[in-house]
């Protein structure tokens, strides 16, 4: 039984999203595939293309590169979802200027009111050297808050390096 909110941190390419697909997929609930990545450049695309390789006709994939919360509204108890990233989510918010306190309220939130259990991935990127733009530090610190108030309203929280997981909070299912 996947607890009703779990946070799956790691580096970039740390297998954080292989490692929690597999951890959905233990539930044997219906899966549900909550994309959050833009298509802006041919990398982003294979990245993309990656991970809907690994997936079959049985996950359901909504497309939600600003709007998490409307997509898990219509969800219910017999799915789980993974949303994949909350990190992609934050850059789109970002970069469409919102107010980035209130877009993580609001994303708090509807995870919170989601009947599905969710996974959410997110990239941890703290533990890299100050970056050399305002932009970049500004987007790093708002990573940081936001993986921290994820981390608070989940129930587990896995760190993902080399593919491997060290539960941080709860335990595994």
């Amino acid at each position: 039984m996947l607890p009703k909110m779990t946070l799956v941190l790691g580096g970039a390419a740390s297998g954080k999203s292989l490692w929690a697909e597999n951890l959905l997929l233990s539930s044997r609930l219906a899966p549900v595939y909550l994309a959050t990545s833009r298509v802006f450049d041919d990398e982003i695309k294979l990245k993309i293309d990656l991970h809907r390789s690994r997936r079959n006709d049985r996950w359901h994939t909504i497309e939600a590169d600003s709007d998490i919360g409307t997509a898990l509204v219509p969800l219910e108890s017999t799915q789980a979802v993974l949303i994949d990233c909350a990190t992609m989510w934050l850059s789109n918010r970002m970069m469409d200027d919102h107010d980035l306190d209130a877009a993580q309220g609001g994303l708090l939130s509807a995870l919170g009111h989601c009947a599905a259990p969710t996974i959410v991935v997110s990239n941890e990127v703290g533990q890299s050297i100050v970056p050399d733009n305002a932009l970049a530090r500004r987007f790093r610190e708002a990573q940081g808050r936001l993986n921290i108030a994820l981390a608070q309203q989940a129930d587990l929280v896995v760190f993902v390096t080399a593919g491997l997981p060290q539960v941080l909070k709860g335990d595994l299912p």
